[in-house]
């Protein structure tokens, strides 16, 4: 059985950063596309960074330079880097896995099926 849980979110003001974690659990992540998306209040959950399982990483647009995306092998856990947090990243951020597709790896929210909880990041002074 699959088990994604992210955590590192919370508080946090304008210009700040966060990084959080996904820890996974009931496949291996070197073999996936995992994923990171987020889901504003009243939006549609969109995708931030892909990376697949040859380790390559895809930004949707925008998210290009104050997010990284990276992956612990051994830990088996996801990690997204946000630098210079602005009010407009407050969101639930969740992460997904999907085994199909070898390095077609999008940021499409709808290509995932397994997904974690959520963590909430509200950013705001």
């Amino acid at each position: 059985q699959v088990h994604m849980m992210e955590s590192g979110g919370g508080s946090a003001q304008p210009g700040g950063s966060l990084t959080l974690s996904c820890k996974v659990s009931g496949l291996n992540i070197r073999d996936y596309c995992m994923g990171w998306f987020r889901q504003a209040p009243g939006k549609e959950r969109e995708g931030v960074a892909t990376i697949d399982a040859g380790g390559r990483s895809t930004y949707a647009d925008s998210f290009e330079g104050r997010f990284t995306v990276s992956r612990d092998i051994v830990e088996n856990t996801l990690t997204l880097q946000i630098e210079a947090l602005q009010s407009e990243d407050t969101a639930i951020y969740y992460c997904g896995a999907e085994g199909r597709g070898g390095s077609w790896c999008p940021p499409l929210a709808n290509w995932f099926t397994d997904w974690g909880q959520g963590t909430q990041v509200t950013v705001s002074s």
